[in-house]
Protein backbone atom coordinates (compact mmCIF):
# COMPACT_ATOMS: atom_id res chain seq x y z
CA UNK A 1 0.00 0.00 0.00
CA UNK A 2 1.38 3.43 -0.92
CA UNK A 3 1.77 6.02 1.86
CA UNK A 4 -0.95 8.28 0.47
CA UNK A 5 -3.35 5.32 0.40
CA UNK A 6 -2.91 4.49 4.08
CA UNK A 7 -5.88 4.94 6.35
CA UNK A 8 -4.98 5.46 9.98
CA UNK A 9 -7.50 4.63 12.65
CA UNK A 10 -7.48 8.04 14.33
CA UNK A 11 -9.97 8.18 17.20
CA UNK A 12 -12.44 11.04 17.42
CA UNK A 13 -12.24 13.36 20.39
CA UNK A 14 -15.26 14.61 22.27
CA UNK A 15 -14.23 18.02 23.59
CA UNK A 16 -16.91 17.85 26.26
CA UNK A 17 -15.07 14.92 27.87
CA UNK A 18 -11.83 16.87 28.36
CA UNK A 19 -11.42 19.93 30.54
CA UNK A 20 -8.91 22.23 28.84
CA UNK A 21 -6.95 22.59 32.07
CA UNK A 22 -7.14 18.92 33.07
CA UNK A 23 -3.38 18.27 33.11
CA UNK A 24 -2.88 14.57 33.80
CA UNK A 25 0.37 12.62 33.41
CA UNK A 26 -0.82 9.15 32.44
CA UNK A 27 2.60 7.52 31.96
CA UNK A 28 6.34 8.23 32.02
CA UNK A 29 6.35 6.99 28.42
CA UNK A 30 5.22 9.42 25.75
CA UNK A 31 1.72 8.29 24.66
CA UNK A 32 2.24 6.90 21.16
CA UNK A 33 -0.01 5.03 18.73
CA UNK A 34 1.11 1.57 17.61
CA UNK A 35 1.07 2.75 13.98
CA UNK A 36 2.97 5.97 14.71
CA UNK A 37 5.71 5.25 12.17
CA UNK A 38 3.84 3.39 9.46
CA UNK A 39 3.74 6.67 7.56
CA UNK A 40 7.10 8.14 6.51
CA UNK A 41 8.18 11.70 7.25
CA UNK A 42 7.51 13.01 3.75
CA UNK A 43 3.91 11.81 3.83
CA UNK A 44 3.42 13.24 7.31
CA UNK A 45 4.62 16.63 6.06
CA UNK A 46 2.18 16.52 3.14
CA UNK A 47 -0.76 15.67 5.40
CA UNK A 48 0.09 18.17 8.14
CA UNK A 49 0.53 20.88 5.51
CA UNK A 50 -2.95 20.16 4.18
CA UNK A 51 -4.56 20.20 7.62
CA UNK A 52 -2.74 23.32 8.78
CA UNK A 53 -3.81 25.08 5.61
CA UNK A 54 -7.39 24.23 6.56
CA UNK A 55 -6.86 25.58 10.09
CA UNK A 56 -5.55 28.88 8.72
CA UNK A 57 -8.46 29.09 6.29
CA UNK A 58 -10.98 28.50 9.08
CA UNK A 59 -9.31 31.30 11.05
CA UNK A 60 -9.99 33.60 8.10
CA UNK A 61 -6.44 34.09 6.87
CA UNK A 62 -5.78 34.77 3.19
CA UNK A 63 -3.41 32.06 2.00
CA UNK A 64 -2.91 33.85 -1.32
CA UNK A 65 -0.91 36.48 0.53
CA UNK A 66 2.83 36.19 -0.15
CA UNK A 67 3.64 36.17 3.56
CA UNK A 68 1.22 33.35 4.38
CA UNK A 69 1.11 31.04 1.40
CA UNK A 70 4.21 29.08 2.46
CA UNK A 71 3.26 28.87 6.13
CA UNK A 72 1.44 25.49 6.09
CA UNK A 73 4.47 23.82 4.51
CA UNK A 74 6.89 25.52 6.88
CA UNK A 75 4.86 24.48 9.92
CA UNK A 76 4.57 20.89 8.69
CA UNK A 77 8.33 20.57 8.13
CA UNK A 78 9.03 22.20 11.49
CA UNK A 79 6.75 19.75 13.30
CA UNK A 80 8.17 16.61 11.70
CA UNK A 81 11.84 17.49 11.22
CA UNK A 82 12.51 19.84 14.10
CA UNK A 83 10.37 20.53 17.16
CA UNK A 84 8.76 17.05 17.33
CA UNK A 85 11.64 15.04 15.86
CA UNK A 86 12.17 13.43 19.27
CA UNK A 87 9.04 11.34 18.74
CA UNK A 88 10.86 9.16 16.24
CA UNK A 89 13.18 6.60 17.87
CA UNK A 90 15.45 6.69 14.82
CA UNK A 91 16.57 10.13 16.06
CA UNK A 92 17.52 8.80 19.50
CA UNK A 93 21.16 9.78 20.15
CA UNK A 94 23.71 7.02 20.40
CA UNK A 95 26.25 7.44 23.15
CA UNK A 96 29.59 5.65 23.18
CA UNK A 97 30.84 4.73 26.63
CA UNK A 98 34.46 5.33 27.60
CA UNK A 99 36.42 3.83 30.46
CA UNK A 100 36.80 6.17 33.42
CA UNK A 101 40.60 5.98 33.13
CA UNK A 102 41.18 8.77 35.63
CA UNK A 103 39.13 6.89 38.22
CA UNK A 104 37.19 10.08 38.89
CA UNK A 105 34.79 9.10 41.66
CA UNK A 106 33.16 12.45 42.46
CA UNK A 107 30.00 14.02 41.15
CA UNK A 108 30.08 15.20 37.54
CA UNK A 109 27.70 18.09 36.87
CA UNK A 110 26.64 19.68 33.61
CA UNK A 111 24.38 22.62 34.24
CA UNK A 112 22.46 25.25 32.28
CA UNK A 113 21.65 23.01 29.32
CA UNK A 114 19.18 25.04 27.28
CA UNK A 115 16.14 23.12 26.10
CA UNK A 116 13.02 23.90 24.07
CA UNK A 117 9.94 21.74 24.18
CA UNK A 118 6.18 22.04 23.66
CA UNK A 119 3.35 21.66 26.12
CA UNK A 120 1.25 18.68 25.02
CA UNK A 121 -1.92 20.32 26.32
CA UNK A 122 -1.79 23.47 24.18
CA UNK A 123 1.15 22.89 21.78
CA UNK A 124 2.92 26.08 22.87
CA UNK A 125 6.58 26.30 23.93
CA UNK A 126 8.18 25.20 27.16
CA UNK A 127 11.76 26.40 27.48
CA UNK A 128 14.37 26.60 30.18
CA UNK A 129 17.48 25.01 31.65
CA UNK A 130 18.31 21.42 32.54
CA UNK A 131 20.97 20.50 35.10
CA UNK A 132 22.35 16.96 35.09
CA UNK A 133 24.74 15.11 37.39
CA UNK A 134 25.97 11.54 37.80
CA UNK A 135 28.56 9.37 39.48
CA UNK A 136 30.51 7.12 37.16
CA UNK A 137 30.12 3.38 37.60
CA UNK A 138 33.36 2.91 35.67
CA UNK A 139 32.16 4.41 32.40
CA UNK A 140 31.66 7.96 31.13
CA UNK A 141 30.16 9.59 28.03
CA UNK A 142 31.12 12.70 26.08
CA UNK A 143 29.59 15.83 27.59
CA UNK A 144 27.84 16.81 24.36
CA UNK A 145 25.88 13.54 24.49
CA UNK A 146 24.19 14.72 27.68
CA UNK A 147 22.98 17.80 25.80
CA UNK A 148 21.75 15.63 22.93
CA UNK A 149 19.79 13.38 25.29
CA UNK A 150 18.10 16.42 26.85
CA UNK A 151 17.26 17.80 23.41
CA UNK A 152 15.96 14.48 22.08
CA UNK A 153 13.37 14.05 24.83
CA UNK A 154 12.52 17.75 24.69
CA UNK A 155 11.64 17.60 21.00
CA UNK A 156 8.20 16.11 21.46
CA UNK A 157 4.91 17.22 23.02
CA UNK A 158 5.67 17.03 26.72
CA UNK A 159 4.80 17.67 30.31
CA UNK A 160 7.78 18.78 32.36
CA UNK A 161 7.45 16.00 34.92
CA UNK A 162 7.65 13.31 32.23
CA UNK A 163 10.51 15.05 30.45
CA UNK A 164 12.56 15.14 33.65
CA UNK A 165 12.00 11.44 34.37
CA UNK A 166 12.71 10.40 30.76
CA UNK A 167 16.07 12.19 30.79
CA UNK A 168 16.99 10.68 34.16
CA UNK A 169 16.04 7.14 33.17
CA UNK A 170 17.84 7.39 29.82
CA UNK A 171 21.03 8.54 31.53
CA UNK A 172 20.78 5.63 33.98
CA UNK A 173 20.41 3.21 31.07
CA UNK A 174 23.29 4.63 29.02
CA UNK A 175 25.70 5.21 31.91
CA UNK A 176 24.85 1.90 33.58
CA UNK A 177 24.47 3.57 36.94
CA UNK A 178 21.67 4.37 39.37
CA UNK A 179 23.45 7.51 40.53
CA UNK A 180 21.79 10.20 38.42
CA UNK A 181 20.28 13.56 39.26
CA UNK A 182 18.27 15.87 37.00
CA UNK A 183 16.80 19.29 37.84
CA UNK A 184 14.82 21.36 35.34
CA UNK A 185 13.60 24.96 35.50
CA UNK A 186 11.22 26.04 32.77
CA UNK A 187 8.98 28.77 31.47
CA UNK A 188 5.60 27.61 30.16
CA UNK A 189 4.01 29.74 27.47
CA UNK A 190 0.65 28.11 28.22
CA UNK A 191 0.85 30.02 31.51
CA UNK A 192 2.51 33.19 30.20
CA UNK A 193 0.77 33.80 26.87
CA UNK A 194 -2.74 32.50 27.60
CA UNK A 195 -4.95 31.67 30.55
CA UNK A 196 -3.68 33.40 33.67
CA UNK A 197 -1.06 35.33 31.68
CA UNK A 198 1.67 35.14 34.34
CA UNK A 199 5.01 35.98 32.71
CA UNK A 200 7.15 35.72 35.85
CA UNK A 201 6.54 32.25 37.22
CA UNK A 202 8.77 29.25 36.50
CA UNK A 203 8.26 25.54 37.06
CA UNK A 204 10.85 23.29 38.69
CA UNK A 205 11.05 19.49 38.57
CA UNK A 206 13.66 17.00 39.76
CA UNK A 207 14.68 13.36 39.39
CA UNK A 208 17.00 11.86 42.01
CA UNK A 209 18.15 8.25 42.09
CA UNK A 210 20.88 6.22 43.77
CA UNK A 211 23.33 8.39 45.68
CA UNK A 212 21.31 11.50 44.89
CA UNK A 213 18.60 10.40 47.28
CA UNK A 214 21.04 11.17 50.07
CA UNK A 215 20.30 14.67 51.39
CA UNK A 216 23.99 15.68 51.48
CA UNK A 217 24.54 14.63 47.86
CA UNK A 218 21.36 16.35 46.82
CA UNK A 219 22.49 19.53 48.57
CA UNK A 220 25.92 19.36 46.91
CA UNK A 221 24.28 19.03 43.49
CA UNK A 222 21.97 21.98 44.12
CA UNK A 223 24.93 24.05 45.31
CA UNK A 224 26.72 23.34 42.03
CA UNK A 225 23.64 24.51 40.12
CA UNK A 226 23.38 27.74 42.08
CA UNK A 227 27.11 28.57 42.00
CA UNK A 228 28.44 31.05 39.45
Amino acid sequence: MKPNEMSLNIPSINSEEHDEDDHIVSSWDTPMREDAFVMDDDEKIIRIEKHFQEIMTILGLDLKDDSLKGTPRRVAKMYVKEVFSGLNPKNRPTAKLFDNKYNYDQMLVEKDITFYSHCEHHFVPIYGKAHVAYFSSGKVIGLSKINRIVQYYSKRPQVQERLTVQIGQELQRILQTEDVGVVMDANHMCVASRGVGDTNSKTGTAYFSGKFKDENMKREFLNYINSK
